[in-house]
Protein backbone atom coordinates (compact mmCIF):
# COMPACT_ATOMS: atom_id res chain seq x y z
CA UNK A 1 0.00 0.00 0.00
CA UNK A 2 1.28 3.74 -1.23
CA UNK A 3 1.46 5.67 2.11
CA UNK A 4 1.81 9.19 1.62
CA UNK A 5 3.43 11.69 4.09
CA UNK A 6 5.02 15.17 4.07
CA UNK A 7 8.08 16.34 6.22
CA UNK A 8 8.34 19.75 6.59
CA UNK A 9 11.84 21.51 7.75
CA UNK A 10 10.10 24.74 9.43
CA UNK A 11 13.88 26.63 9.33
CA UNK A 12 14.77 30.00 11.21
CA UNK A 13 16.01 30.79 7.81
CA UNK A 14 14.00 28.66 5.00
CA UNK A 15 11.36 25.88 4.62
CA UNK A 16 11.81 23.14 3.06
CA UNK A 17 9.09 20.55 1.73
CA UNK A 18 9.04 16.93 0.65
CA UNK A 19 6.43 14.43 -0.32
CA UNK A 20 7.24 10.73 0.71
CA UNK A 21 5.48 8.10 -0.86
CA UNK A 22 6.18 4.61 -2.19
CA UNK A 23 9.14 3.92 -0.33
CA UNK A 24 10.54 7.36 -1.68
CA UNK A 25 10.56 11.28 -1.00
CA UNK A 26 9.97 14.01 -3.10
CA UNK A 27 11.25 17.86 -2.90
CA UNK A 28 8.04 20.24 -3.13
CA UNK A 29 9.63 23.24 -5.86
CA UNK A 30 7.88 26.52 -5.16
CA UNK A 31 7.53 29.42 -7.61
CA UNK A 32 9.22 32.77 -6.94
CA UNK A 33 10.05 35.93 -8.94
CA UNK A 34 13.34 34.40 -10.12
CA UNK A 35 11.96 31.19 -10.58
CA UNK A 36 11.53 27.82 -9.07
CA UNK A 37 13.37 26.07 -5.68
CA UNK A 38 12.57 23.64 -3.12
CA UNK A 39 14.06 25.97 -0.56
CA UNK A 40 11.67 28.54 0.69
CA UNK A 41 12.70 31.71 2.58
CA UNK A 42 11.19 31.74 6.13
CA UNK A 43 10.19 35.46 5.71
CA UNK A 44 6.55 37.38 5.89
CA UNK A 45 6.33 40.65 4.09
CA UNK A 46 3.23 42.98 5.05
CA UNK A 47 1.63 46.18 3.15
CA UNK A 48 -1.46 48.15 3.03
CA UNK A 49 -3.60 47.24 0.62
CA UNK A 50 -7.63 48.05 -0.33
CA UNK A 51 -8.53 44.93 -1.63
CA UNK A 52 -7.01 42.79 0.82
CA UNK A 53 -8.80 41.60 3.58
CA UNK A 54 -8.60 43.94 6.37
CA UNK A 55 -6.66 46.14 4.28
CA UNK A 56 -3.63 44.54 5.17
CA UNK A 57 -1.88 42.17 2.26
CA UNK A 58 0.94 39.83 3.15
CA UNK A 59 3.39 37.47 1.10
CA UNK A 60 6.02 34.92 2.19
CA UNK A 61 9.07 33.52 0.78
CA UNK A 62 11.01 34.82 -2.51
CA UNK A 63 7.89 37.27 -3.33
CA UNK A 64 8.17 38.54 0.19
CA UNK A 65 11.67 39.55 -0.16
CA UNK A 66 10.49 40.80 -3.49
CA UNK A 67 7.82 43.28 -2.15
CA UNK A 68 9.86 44.39 0.59
CA UNK A 69 12.87 45.18 -1.89
CA UNK A 70 10.06 46.90 -4.44
CA UNK A 71 8.47 49.16 -1.75
CA UNK A 72 10.54 48.91 1.57
CA UNK A 73 9.25 52.12 3.54
CA UNK A 74 5.78 50.95 2.92
CA UNK A 75 6.26 47.78 4.40
CA UNK A 76 7.02 45.38 7.25
CA UNK A 77 9.57 42.56 6.82
CA UNK A 78 9.73 40.21 9.19
CA UNK A 79 11.70 36.80 9.05
CA UNK A 80 13.63 34.38 11.91
CA UNK A 81 10.10 34.43 13.74
CA UNK A 82 10.82 31.06 14.65
CA UNK A 83 13.74 32.17 17.12
CA UNK A 84 10.47 33.47 19.53
CA UNK A 85 8.62 30.39 19.40
CA UNK A 86 9.69 29.20 22.72
CA UNK A 87 9.71 32.46 24.23
CA UNK A 88 7.46 33.52 27.06
CA UNK A 89 8.22 36.95 26.21
CA UNK A 90 7.44 37.18 23.14
CA UNK A 91 3.86 37.74 23.43
CA UNK A 92 2.24 39.93 19.91
CA UNK A 93 4.33 41.27 16.94
CA UNK A 94 2.61 44.80 15.83
CA UNK A 95 2.30 44.86 12.22
CA UNK A 96 1.09 48.58 11.35
CA UNK A 97 -2.56 48.95 13.17
CA UNK A 98 -2.34 44.96 13.64
CA UNK A 99 -0.55 42.53 16.24
CA UNK A 100 -0.29 39.18 15.21
CA UNK A 101 0.63 36.07 17.55
CA UNK A 102 3.43 33.44 17.01
CA UNK A 103 0.71 30.81 15.50
CA UNK A 104 -0.82 33.71 13.72
CA UNK A 105 2.44 34.38 11.37
CA UNK A 106 2.79 30.91 11.05
CA UNK A 107 -0.43 30.09 9.80
CA UNK A 108 0.09 32.99 7.28
CA UNK A 109 3.44 31.81 6.00
CA UNK A 110 1.97 28.24 5.62
CA UNK A 111 -1.02 29.52 3.97
CA UNK A 112 1.51 31.44 1.31
CA UNK A 113 3.93 28.68 0.94
CA UNK A 114 1.05 26.30 0.00
CA UNK A 115 -0.09 28.94 -2.65
CA UNK A 116 3.64 28.77 -4.18
CA UNK A 117 3.57 25.12 -4.24
CA UNK A 118 1.52 24.60 -8.10
CA UNK A 119 -1.07 22.97 -6.25
CA UNK A 120 0.97 19.99 -5.00
CA UNK A 121 -0.14 21.14 -1.84
CA UNK A 122 -3.89 21.18 -2.22
CA UNK A 123 -4.57 17.02 -1.48
CA UNK A 124 -2.45 17.05 1.34
CA UNK A 125 -2.02 13.30 3.17
CA UNK A 126 -2.85 12.72 6.44
CA UNK A 127 0.12 12.76 8.13
CA UNK A 128 3.03 15.03 8.22
CA UNK A 129 5.92 15.60 10.15
CA UNK A 130 7.07 18.49 11.20
CA UNK A 131 11.28 19.28 12.49
CA UNK A 132 11.49 20.72 15.96
CA UNK A 133 15.14 21.46 17.38
CA UNK A 134 16.91 19.23 20.23
CA UNK A 135 16.88 22.75 22.18
CA UNK A 136 14.85 25.93 21.57
CA UNK A 137 16.27 29.32 20.61
CA UNK A 138 16.13 31.72 23.49
CA UNK A 139 17.65 32.28 26.72
CA UNK A 140 14.75 30.69 28.64
CA UNK A 141 13.05 28.51 25.88
CA UNK A 142 10.16 26.84 27.08
CA UNK A 143 9.32 23.49 25.43
CA UNK A 144 5.37 23.43 26.13
CA UNK A 145 4.74 26.71 24.86
CA UNK A 146 6.46 26.34 21.83
CA UNK A 147 4.32 22.92 21.22
CA UNK A 148 1.24 24.97 22.10
CA UNK A 149 2.29 27.14 19.55
CA UNK A 150 3.44 24.42 16.95
CA UNK A 151 -0.21 23.03 17.41
CA UNK A 152 -2.07 26.11 16.89
CA UNK A 153 0.03 26.76 13.71
CA UNK A 154 -0.38 23.49 12.38
CA UNK A 155 -3.34 22.50 13.36
CA UNK A 156 -5.74 22.01 10.20
CA UNK A 157 -2.59 21.50 7.72
CA UNK A 158 -3.12 17.77 8.29
CA UNK A 159 -4.89 15.67 10.83
CA UNK A 160 -2.22 13.47 12.06
CA UNK A 161 0.86 15.87 13.46
CA UNK A 162 4.59 14.31 14.62
CA UNK A 163 7.23 16.28 15.39
CA UNK A 164 10.87 14.67 15.03
CA UNK A 165 14.05 16.35 15.90
CA UNK A 166 15.64 18.06 13.04
CA UNK A 167 18.79 15.98 13.12
CA UNK A 168 16.94 12.68 13.10
CA UNK A 169 15.37 13.54 9.78
CA UNK A 170 18.95 14.03 8.41
CA UNK A 171 19.80 10.80 9.81
CA UNK A 172 16.89 9.04 8.57
CA UNK A 173 18.23 10.90 4.56
CA UNK A 174 21.46 10.13 4.95
CA UNK A 175 20.71 6.50 5.93
CA UNK A 176 19.69 6.45 3.01
CA UNK A 177 22.91 6.00 1.35
CA UNK A 178 24.49 3.25 3.59
CA UNK A 179 24.59 -0.35 2.92
CA UNK A 180 26.76 -1.40 6.15
CA UNK A 181 25.61 -1.02 9.53
CA UNK A 182 27.27 2.39 11.15
CA UNK A 183 26.97 4.63 13.96
CA UNK A 184 26.63 7.97 12.98
CA UNK A 185 26.87 11.35 14.31
CA UNK A 186 24.71 14.18 12.43
CA UNK A 187 25.43 18.20 13.38
CA UNK A 188 22.52 20.16 12.27
CA UNK A 189 23.36 23.96 11.85
CA UNK A 190 20.56 26.46 11.31
CA UNK A 191 19.61 29.55 11.65
CA UNK A 192 18.81 29.63 15.56
CA UNK A 193 19.75 26.69 16.77
CA UNK A 194 22.74 23.62 16.19
CA UNK A 195 21.59 20.05 17.34
CA UNK A 196 23.67 16.84 17.33
CA UNK A 197 22.03 13.17 17.33
CA UNK A 198 24.08 9.68 17.74
CA UNK A 199 22.02 7.18 15.24
CA UNK A 200 22.68 3.67 14.76
CA UNK A 201 21.90 2.76 11.37
CA UNK A 202 21.50 -0.76 10.47
CA UNK A 203 21.96 -3.12 7.18
CA UNK A 204 19.31 -2.12 4.18
CA UNK A 205 16.49 -3.73 4.71
CA UNK A 206 16.80 -4.30 8.02
CA UNK A 207 14.15 -2.80 10.34
CA UNK A 208 14.19 -0.74 12.08
CA UNK A 209 16.39 0.95 9.80
CA UNK A 210 17.65 3.25 12.71
CA UNK A 211 17.72 4.06 16.05
CA UNK A 212 18.42 7.24 18.24
CA UNK A 213 21.01 7.35 21.13
CA UNK A 214 21.45 10.66 22.35
CA UNK A 215 20.72 13.98 21.33
CA UNK A 216 22.02 17.29 22.30
CA UNK A 217 21.23 21.21 21.27
CA UNK A 218 22.23 24.45 21.63
CA UNK A 219 20.28 27.97 20.50
CA UNK A 220 23.85 29.24 19.33
CA UNK A 221 23.67 28.82 15.10
CA UNK A 222 24.26 30.91 12.01
CA UNK A 223 22.57 33.52 13.20
CA UNK A 224 24.97 34.33 15.84
CA UNK A 225 27.54 34.35 13.64
CA UNK A 226 25.82 36.80 11.76
CA UNK A 227 25.56 39.06 15.05
CA UNK A 228 29.51 38.61 15.52
CA UNK A 229 30.18 40.39 12.33
CA UNK A 230 27.23 43.05 13.14
CA UNK A 231 28.27 43.62 16.53
CA UNK A 232 31.96 44.63 15.64
CA UNK A 233 31.44 46.45 12.04
CA UNK A 234 28.17 48.23 12.48
CA UNK A 235 26.90 48.72 15.77
CA UNK A 236 30.02 51.12 17.24
CA UNK A 237 28.76 53.18 14.37
CA UNK A 238 25.07 53.24 15.83
CA UNK A 239 26.16 54.40 18.72
CA UNK A 240 26.91 51.05 20.84
CA UNK A 241 29.32 51.61 23.56
CA UNK A 242 29.39 55.63 23.70
CA UNK A 243 27.66 57.75 26.14
CA UNK A 244 24.67 59.85 26.81
CA UNK A 245 23.82 62.86 29.53
CA UNK A 246 21.50 62.59 32.16
CA UNK A 247 21.43 65.31 34.51
CA UNK A 248 25.53 65.93 35.46
CA UNK A 249 26.37 62.37 34.52
CA UNK A 250 27.79 60.35 31.68
CA UNK A 251 25.76 57.11 31.56
CA UNK A 252 26.75 54.01 28.40
CA UNK A 253 24.04 54.10 26.52
CA UNK A 254 22.18 50.81 26.89
CA UNK A 255 22.95 47.86 25.13
CA UNK A 256 19.07 46.69 24.91
CA UNK A 257 18.77 48.89 22.23
CA UNK A 258 21.35 47.32 20.29
CA UNK A 259 20.74 43.73 21.48
CA UNK A 260 16.85 44.17 19.92
CA UNK A 261 18.23 45.74 16.47
CA UNK A 262 20.37 43.11 16.09
CA UNK A 263 17.74 40.71 16.24
CA UNK A 264 15.96 40.29 13.34
CA UNK A 265 12.43 39.40 15.14
CA UNK A 266 13.24 42.57 16.62
CA UNK A 267 14.50 44.65 14.54
CA UNK A 268 11.75 44.53 12.40
CA UNK A 269 9.09 45.79 15.20
CA UNK A 270 11.33 48.83 16.17
CA UNK A 271 9.77 50.72 13.13
CA UNK A 272 6.52 52.02 15.47
CA UNK A 273 6.10 55.89 17.10
CA UNK A 274 7.23 54.76 20.45
CA UNK A 275 10.32 53.44 19.74
CA UNK A 276 11.45 56.21 17.32
CA UNK A 277 10.36 59.10 19.47
CA UNK A 278 12.52 57.37 22.35
CA UNK A 279 15.64 56.61 19.97
CA UNK A 280 15.10 60.60 19.04
CA UNK A 281 15.41 61.64 23.03
CA UNK A 282 17.94 59.73 23.02
CA UNK A 283 20.12 60.90 20.28
CA UNK A 284 19.45 64.47 21.51
CA UNK A 285 20.92 63.46 25.18
CA UNK A 286 23.75 61.09 23.29
CA UNK A 287 27.54 62.63 23.30
CA UNK A 288 27.44 61.23 19.51
CA UNK A 289 23.74 62.49 18.53
CA UNK A 290 24.95 61.16 14.81
CA UNK A 291 25.33 57.41 15.84
CA UNK A 292 22.09 57.26 17.25
CA UNK A 293 20.47 58.95 13.74
CA UNK A 294 22.08 56.72 11.69
CA UNK A 295 20.06 54.04 13.76
CA UNK A 296 17.43 55.89 13.50
CA UNK A 297 17.75 56.28 9.89
CA UNK A 298 17.87 52.32 9.29
CA UNK A 299 15.24 51.40 11.18
CA UNK A 300 13.05 54.34 9.54
CA UNK A 301 14.09 53.56 5.85
CA UNK A 302 13.74 49.79 6.62
CA UNK A 303 17.42 48.98 5.82
CA UNK A 304 17.73 45.61 8.18
CA UNK A 305 17.13 43.62 5.24
CA UNK A 306 20.16 44.97 3.24
CA UNK A 307 22.18 45.17 6.22
CA UNK A 308 21.97 41.53 7.58
CA UNK A 309 22.27 40.55 3.41
CA UNK A 310 25.79 42.26 3.56
CA UNK A 311 26.51 40.32 7.14
CA UNK A 312 25.39 36.66 5.39
CA UNK A 313 27.91 37.96 1.96
CA UNK A 314 30.50 38.35 4.40
CA UNK A 315 30.26 35.00 6.24
CA UNK A 316 29.79 33.04 3.03
CA UNK A 317 32.81 34.96 1.34
CA UNK A 318 34.77 33.44 4.14
CA UNK A 319 33.51 30.29 3.96
CA UNK A 320 35.73 29.92 0.84
CA UNK A 321 38.13 32.61 1.19
CA UNK A 322 40.95 33.63 3.53
CA UNK A 323 39.68 37.23 3.49
CA UNK A 324 36.24 38.99 2.55
CA UNK A 325 35.12 42.62 1.56
CA UNK A 326 31.99 44.24 3.80
CA UNK A 327 30.42 47.06 2.16
CA UNK A 328 26.92 48.62 3.00
CA UNK A 329 25.40 51.64 1.90
CA UNK A 330 22.15 53.47 3.88
CA UNK A 331 20.75 55.38 6.34
CA UNK A 332 23.63 57.78 6.70
CA UNK A 333 26.04 54.72 7.27
CA UNK A 334 28.85 53.27 4.89
CA UNK A 335 31.27 50.77 5.75
CA UNK A 336 33.50 49.55 3.52
CA UNK A 337 36.16 47.28 4.72
CA UNK A 338 38.28 43.98 4.61
CA UNK A 339 37.95 41.13 7.01
CA UNK A 340 40.02 37.94 7.50
CA UNK A 341 38.87 34.72 8.02
CA UNK A 342 41.34 34.81 10.98
CA UNK A 343 39.36 37.83 12.72
CA UNK A 344 36.43 35.97 11.96
CA UNK A 345 37.36 33.15 13.51
CA UNK A 346 38.39 34.74 16.87
CA UNK A 347 34.93 36.69 17.10
CA UNK A 348 33.25 33.43 16.74
CA UNK A 349 35.92 31.61 19.27
CA UNK A 350 33.67 31.34 22.50
CA UNK A 351 30.49 30.21 20.36
CA UNK A 352 32.77 27.40 18.77
CA UNK A 353 33.98 26.08 21.65
CA UNK A 354 29.94 26.43 23.08
CA UNK A 355 29.04 24.10 20.27
CA UNK A 356 32.03 21.72 20.17
CA UNK A 357 30.97 21.20 24.47
CA UNK A 358 27.41 20.38 22.71
CA UNK A 359 29.05 17.81 20.57
CA UNK A 360 30.42 16.30 24.15
CA UNK A 361 26.99 16.42 25.88
CA UNK A 362 25.29 14.28 22.56
CA UNK A 363 28.22 11.28 23.05
CA UNK A 364 27.88 11.49 26.53
CA UNK A 365 23.97 10.81 26.29
CA UNK A 366 24.27 8.03 23.82
CA UNK A 367 27.25 6.57 25.96
CA UNK A 368 29.40 6.13 22.85
CA UNK A 369 33.29 7.32 22.56
CA UNK A 370 34.21 9.77 19.33
CA UNK A 371 36.39 6.59 18.09
CA UNK A 372 32.92 4.68 17.81
CA UNK A 373 31.48 6.77 15.54
CA UNK A 374 31.86 5.54 12.24
CA UNK A 375 30.37 8.43 9.71
CA UNK A 376 30.13 12.11 10.69
CA UNK A 377 27.27 13.96 8.53
CA UNK A 378 27.23 17.63 8.55
CA UNK A 379 23.91 19.37 7.49
CA UNK A 380 22.49 23.02 7.25
CA UNK A 381 24.33 26.52 5.93
CA UNK A 382 26.22 27.43 8.89
CA UNK A 383 27.83 23.61 8.32
CA UNK A 384 29.90 25.08 5.85
CA UNK A 385 31.77 27.27 7.91
CA UNK A 386 35.64 26.22 7.96
CA UNK A 387 35.95 27.00 11.58
CA UNK A 388 32.23 24.85 12.65
CA UNK A 389 33.57 22.12 10.22
CA UNK A 390 37.03 21.74 11.80
CA UNK A 391 35.36 20.77 15.42
CA UNK A 392 34.37 17.62 13.71
CA UNK A 393 37.55 16.92 11.51
CA UNK A 394 40.48 17.68 14.47
CA UNK A 395 37.83 15.27 16.69
CA UNK A 396 36.94 12.58 14.23
CA UNK A 397 38.80 13.02 11.38
CA UNK A 398 38.56 14.37 7.64
CA UNK A 399 37.61 10.83 6.32
CA UNK A 400 34.99 10.54 8.80
CA UNK A 401 33.01 13.25 7.09
CA UNK A 402 30.17 13.48 5.05
CA UNK A 403 28.27 16.28 3.70
CA UNK A 404 25.98 17.35 0.99
CA UNK A 405 21.65 18.66 0.70
CA UNK A 406 22.82 20.74 3.19
CA UNK A 407 19.13 22.77 3.33
CA UNK A 408 17.25 20.07 2.17
CA UNK A 409 18.21 16.82 3.83
CA UNK A 410 16.14 17.11 6.71
CA UNK A 411 12.44 17.54 4.83
CA UNK A 412 13.76 14.43 2.86
CA UNK A 413 14.45 12.11 6.20
CA UNK A 414 11.19 13.58 7.31
CA UNK A 415 8.99 12.57 4.52
CA UNK A 416 10.58 9.07 4.89
CA UNK A 417 9.91 8.98 8.64
CA UNK A 418 6.52 9.75 7.97
CA UNK A 419 6.11 6.64 5.91
CA UNK A 420 6.95 4.39 8.87
CA UNK A 421 4.58 2.42 10.57
CA UNK A 422 6.43 3.27 13.99
CA UNK A 423 6.30 6.58 13.16
CA UNK A 424 5.34 7.76 16.75
CA UNK A 425 8.61 6.15 17.92
CA UNK A 426 10.17 9.09 16.91
CA UNK A 427 8.52 11.64 17.69
CA UNK A 428 9.63 13.56 20.58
Amino acid sequence: MTRRSIGLDFGTTNSVVALGADGGSEMVSFAGPQGTDAVFRSALCFWHEDSAKGGLASEAGPWAIAEYLEYPEDSRFLQSFKTVAASASFETASVFEKRFRFEDLGRLFLDRMVGHAGGRLDDRPARIVVGRPVEYAGGRPDPALARQRYDAMFGGFCPEIHYVYEPLGAAYSFAARLTEPATILVADFGGGTSDFSVVRVAAAGEAPRCRPLGHAGVGIAGDRLDYRILDRLVLPMLGKGGQYRSFDKLLEIPRSWFTDFADWSRLALMRNRKTLAELDRLRRAAVDGEAIGRMIAVIEHELGYPLYDAVGRTKRALSVADRAGFQFEGGGVRIETEVTRETFEGWIADDVAIMAATVDKALAQAQIEPGAIDRVFLTGGTSLVPRIRRIFTDRFGEDKIETGNELTSIAHGLALIGMEEDVATWAS
